[in-house]
């Protein structure tokens, strides 16, 4: 027998590059499941942070304003702004949240017109007793309106989902965040494709709130409005 035909028998009869040649056809099975479980892993994780965003974006703006024993506590633009601030270094540089989301606060309060307008009611004004937003604020440079309606809206279930709506008490307010993020894929955006996470979170207003609108502290030198029309971040 030929040293070539030797040579064939005993590497047909070789069994020592199975597992190699297991593992090599394997491979691009398990390195697809592995990326699958940490894209799913990061994503639950964003998810979770932009829901906890929401939430202390609308527990703090309930809790913010001016506290005096005299008037009820006012609001201005600047601690609306500080608010917003402070949120985008909360959600921290992983997150970037204005570079790809968006935060909207709402004032949800119900029509008084002896105590939600400073000077005229130019909404309306709104019959007395209906529930309806009185400001809104936003920043972030994602593109995208309320779902539940715009400054003056009128709400005849409250705000929220169907069947899920809340509700302020006459003359009190409640703060009502809407938050929405474009989700960047840790590995690729094949397993879930474009990915938008929302969030919604409300928080009744626990002081004695001035109800007439935000206010500015320098009129002179304003400072500036969050505008729902304006998309910018930080």
């Amino acid at each position: 027998m030929s040293r070539f035909g030797t040579m064939i028998r005993k590497l047909a009869g070789s069994r020592s590059g199975v597992a190699m040649t297991e593992f090599a056809l394997s491979l691009p099975l398990l390195l697809t499941a592995g990326l699958y479980g940490a894209e799913t892993a990061n994503l639950a994780l964003v998810h979770m942070k932009v829901n906890q965003l929401a939430i202390h974006v609308a527990d703090n703006a309930s809790r913010i304003g001016d506290t005096s024993q005299i008037t009820n506590r006012q609001i201005f633009e600047a601690d609306i702004n500080d608010l917003l601030m402070g949120s985008n270094i909360q959600g921290g540089p992983t997150l970037n949240f204005y570079e790809r989301g968006r935060t909207i606060i709402s004032s949800v309060e119900v029509f008084d017109s002896s105590v939600s307008c400073s000077s005229g009611c130019p909404s309306g004004p709104h019959p007395s007793g209906t529930i309806y937003i009185h400001w809104q604020r936003a920043k972030g440079k994602k593109v995208w309106t309320s779902s539940y309606g715009a400054e003056n809206a009128i709400l005849p279930s409250g705000i929220g989902p169907a069947g899920q709506e809340v509700t302020p008490d006459a003359g009190g307010a409640l703060i009502f965040v809407e938050l929405a993020y474009d989700y960047k894929p840790l590995v690729s955006s094949r397993f879930f494709g474009p990915t938008t996470i929302k969030a919604i979170s409300s928080f009744i207003v626990r002081d004695s709130r001035d109800l007439a609108g935000l206010k500015q502290r320098k009129p002179a030198a304003p400072d500036t409005v969050a505008s729902t029309s304006v998309y910018d971040g930080y």
